[in-house]
């Protein structure tokens, strides 16, 4: 993205972890565009991550470890920004979200109840602290944005997503919420990017994953949409040019969640229903 649709604009990049992370990408793209950044994740994910290799990528942008399940870290990543940026903060991303559950390969009607609270305390609560703070700080500027990323698994049952899918309901309805209270008291947007299946480190560990990302791609219309591409969009959702949006979900995956079926998969069907 050539153009320089952030100039002079200072944000914050949640969850960059390595080069096939979508916050990874969509912080090339905001510094490409002119943003000024600073980068954050939990210190584990710091440590077992090549952010300050991002950092160098993006201007040496300033690396402020915050765990998001903490409202003491997140205060203190706000101030630290606002004090590095000498100002308020003009858009943020949030690109957060981890499942005990998925990783324990637990299933969902089986659940591990006390790892179901961490899924939805760290992939969607996080989002309301980040936002209560922001508020409280009056860390925000006027017409701010707010971006997460969401997964159409909040609106449809994907076997193997598991307890993800309620966090990634619950994040949307937050940020309709917030959004509301938000937008009256700051004009502050607040939006939810529902992206295709996506191969990143997070993506991958899902069960089914690599069945999830063929069938989307002949599902698709435009086929699936990629990090890059993601990485653009938040940028566009970051500049004045989409100013009135807020409270949405948008769909980000190639017509895949308004397509019922699509001539591909009827031909895999046939194919197989003759035993070809």
């Amino acid at each position: 993205m050539a153009s320089q649709l952030l100039q002079g604009k200072k944000g914050i990049i949640f969850g960059a972890l390595d080069e096939r992370s979508i916050a990874w990408k969509t912080a090339l793209a905001a510094h490409e565009a002119g943003a000024q950044l600073v980068l954050t994740n939990a210190p584990i994910a710091l440590r077992m991550g090549k952010i300050n290799e991002l950092s160098k990528l993006c201007g040496d942008a300033p690396v402020i470890p915050a765990d998001a399940t903490s409202m003491t870290d997140i205060e203190n990543l706000l101030q630290k920004s606002m004090e590095t940026f000498g100002g308020k903060i003009d858009f943020m991303l949030h690109s957060i979200g981890m499942s005990p559950n998925v990783r324990k390969n637990i299933e969902y009607t089986g659940t591990n109840y006390d790892n179901f609270h961490k899924t939805l305390d760290i992939s969607a609560l996080s989002l309301h602290r980040i936002l209560q703070s922001a508020m409280n700080l009056d860390a925000l500027n006027e017409w701010a944005s707010v971006v997460a990323l969401s997964y159409i698994a909040a609106q449809r049952t994907f076997p193997g997503y598991n307890d993800m899918a309620d966090a990634k309901a619950l994040l949307e309805s937050i940020t309709r919420s917030f959004g509301y209270y938000y937008g009256f008291k700051k004009k502050v947007r607040v939006n939810t990017i529902s992206q295709s299946p996506t191969v990143t480190t997070a993506g991958s560990g899902v069960s089914g994953f690599d069945v999830f990302l063929s069938y989307a791609e002949k599902m698709s219309p435009l086929g699936n949409a990629s990090a890059e591409d993601c990485a653009n969009f938040c940028v566009t959702m970051f500049s004045d040019y989409t100013r009135m949006i807020t409270m949405q979900n948008l769909f980000h995956d190639g017509g895949f969640s308004m397509t019922g079926v699509s001539q591909a998969i009827v031909e895999d069907e046939q194919k197989l229903a003759s035993g070809v």
